[in-house]
């Protein structure tokens, strides 16, 4: 099978492509060409991960009146010629976009010269450029059961799949003790995670230095991934503190210590829910005020509303409040853990491998 993948900009949009690529080159022999942008995370992560990988030159639509959507429009047009000549010299049996304003081209492109499509969609509420594929490609991947409506009359070309990073963490084969154990952190006590994305979120920090003092008179081990600028400066206000608190600037394994964890404090991006429900971990989600359409808040509504997580918005974060949350959460956690585990989807991968299949007519 030849498949060319498209998707950028962040990890949310990369890393769920990859999974879907490592569940199909497990199932049978596949040839990947991956489309996305020099300027995104996708030129360095993709090309570490050995697949073979092209760039073509684009940027986003600016919602408001700017010169900038005159650059964009010529650059988009620019990019469908290279992706056209891309496309006729791979022949694919299907092309797949993941998120960001690079599929735009690849995935209209493949769509206008027939090649079979399908684009998915990690967040509960979908994005411009998705919103203008679901016109042309012939399925759309849902990650959040109900977000279908947002398609408007392209509803029907719509299938619930889930995160195929949901899959992955699935798959980790991971000793909760011996990971305790990496950290440091001893057995009998819950352990929080708490982590504000690969930078760090200076909001969540700001709190949880503030309520440092009441986590030392607490009975649970705390792991707080500052993010790697912030680091220095909150370890020189924070001070000495017991073995149980352990502060790092970044954790490459995250989803591992994540599985050892009784419960994690962090924004609600759609992969991060992904992990979250498929590990069936109580969370207390701060959405990030900064995304479009605010759509991390829609995010984790499903979250909140079944009981899996607690919500705290920006605006309302303090070191006491989110202390409160935790200890909520603690005592309410098996309950949480299985609403969490009620909303994953661990086959993600394999559905959407599925659903590849089946659009090009291929049997696994």
């Amino acid at each position: 099978m030849k498949i060319v993948v498209s998707g950028g900009g962040t990890g949310g949009h990369i890393y769920p492509a990859l999974a879907m690529i490592r569940e199909l080159e497990q199932r049978m022999p596949c040839e990947v060409l991956y489309i996305g942008t020099e300027n995104g995370l996708e030129a360095d992560i993709v090309r570490r991960a050995g697949i073979p990988f092209e760039s073509i030159e684009i940027s986003g639509i600016r919602r408001s009146l700017s010169f900038e959507n005159v650059k964009t429009g010529i650059r988009f047009v620019k990019s469908v010629r290279r992706v056209r000549r891309l496309l006729r010299q791979f022949q694919p049996d299907i092309v797949v976009g993941t998120g960001g304003f690079v599929c735009g081209p690849v995935l209209y492109t493949a769509a206008k010269m027939g090649f079979k499509t399908l684009v998915h969609e990690q967040n509960s509420l979908p994005g411009i450029t998705n919103k203008f594929l679901a016109r042309y490609v012939d399925r759309v991947a849902l990650s959040f059961k109900g977000s279908g409506h947002h398609f408007g009359k392209n509803e029907a070309k719509t299938v619930l799949i889930g995160n195929p990073r949901a899959s992955e963490v699935a798959e980790l084969n991971i000793n909760p003790l011996e990971e305790r154990q990496r950290f440091g952190f001893e057995e009998g006590r819950p352990l929080v995670v708490i982590y504000g994305g690969s930078r760090g979120a200076p909001a969540i920090n700001e709190a949880v230095v503030d309520m440092m003092p009441k986590v030392e008179q607490a009975g649970w081990s705390l792991l707080f991934v500052t993010g790697q600028i912030h680091y220095d400066t909150i370890m020189s206000r924070v001070g000495s503190l017991p073995e149980r608190i352990q502060l790092r600037p970044f954790v490459y394994d995250l989803p591992n210590i994540l599985k050892a964890s009784q419960l994690v404090i962090s924004r609600s991006g759609a992969s991060t829910l992904a992990e979250l429900t498929t590990l069936g971990l109580p969370s207390v989600l701060i959405p990030s005020p900064y995304v479009t359409e605010n759509h991390q808040e829609v995010n984790a509504s499903s979250l909140v509303e079944t009981g899996a997580s607690l919500l705290i918005r920006e605006q309302e974060l303090t070191g006491d409040r989110l202390f409160e949350a935790c200890e909520k959460a603690l005592a309410q956690q098996q309950m949480m853990s299985e609403a969490a585990l009620a909303l994953g989807m661990p086959n993600a991968s394999r559905d959407l491998v599925d659903e590849l299949l089946r659009l090009t007519g291929q049997k696994n």
